[in-house]
């Protein structure tokens, strides 16, 4: 078969979406109530193991870049351990759908039986969807993988360095950690100077870790904010006050607030933010 790694993500949602629904399905089927129900859930439930075989197989097809992440390794193994146990499952469930549609006329207890069989063993096979999506999830959110190996962009990766910095430098923030917060701060605008979310980062940086409005005034300065960006104005007269309370000037940030709410009378924050001040 081909390499279908780059894939994986959405085959799997196609899987998960399938079975799950069949699961459903199949037991709604079971109570007698809305007959449509029963033909549907075997549809679903016979598409949805097919979703899952494809899903293990291009899975495998994308692990070797994310194995070799340092220390993601067992997280790759279980994470594909449990989607074998899910597909296998199925595989089960899937054979009793089967056995149903080929006995339901010669003997409707044994497909009767079959159905019960499948509803009951699709719960056990959600519960390891549920454990492969999880164990998924650990790979994407605490080890990214496979970030940069889906498509071989660099830009991928250095959206992920990025990310990293930004993460680093609010984590050291929280712990109050001032100097290592502004430390990284300087870092990530050093590495991306012309981000615009990355300066104002960095000025805010300038007055929440450093304490320096004087340095943040003289850095927004040279920062031309469109006329027509109701966002990024409303951002820069924030911190242009926080800056000037920084450097102790209250009538001066009073003064760029009261503009501010001139320009944006349906802003509730800067009414509280100037009442503060006063």
């Amino acid at each position: 078969m081909p390499n279908i790694g780059i894939y994986h993500p959405a085959i799997v949602h196609f899987a998960v979406a399938l079975l799950v629904a069949g699961a459903i399905f199949r037991w709604i089927s079971l109570s007698g109530r809305a007959a449509f129900t029963g033909p549907a859930a075997a549809t679903l439930l016979l598409a949805g193991t097919l979703a899952a075989a494809a899903a293990v197989h291009s899975g495998l097809d994308a692990h070797g870049p994310v194995e070799r992440i340092p220390g993601a390794r067992q997280a790759v193994v279980d994470h594909e351990d449990a989607g074998k146990w899910a597909r296998n499952i199925f595989l089960i469930v899937a054979l009793l759908e089967v056995v149903a549609l080929a006995t339901r006329r010669r003997s409707l207890n044994v497909a009767r039986g079959a159905l019960w069989g499948s509803a009951l063993v699709s719960v056990f096979g959600l519960a390891a969807l549920y454990k492969t999506g999880n164990r998924g999830a650990d790979l994407v959110y605490r080890y990214a993988g496979g970030v940069g190996t889906r498509y071989g962009d660099t830009a991928d990766v250095n959206r992920l360095y990025l990310a990293a910095l930004y993460q680093s430098a609010q984590q050291a923030r929280n712990q109050h950690d001032s100097a290592r917060a502004a430390q990284l701060f300087g870092q990530l605008w050093r590495q991306y100077p012309n981000d615009t979310t990355v300066r104002f980062l960095f000025i805010e940086s300038l007055v929440r870790d450093e304490d320096d409005g004087r340095l943040a005034l003289r850095a927004l300065a040279n920062f031309k904010v469109p006329p027509d960006d109701r966002r990024l104005r409303l951002r820069y007269g924030f911190l242009k006050a926080d800056a000037y309370l920084a450097a102790g000037k209250p009538d001066s940030a009073r003064v760029t607030l009261e503009q501010l709410a001139r320009d944006f009378p349906d802003m509730q924050r800067i009414k509280d933010r100037l009442a503060e001040i006063k």
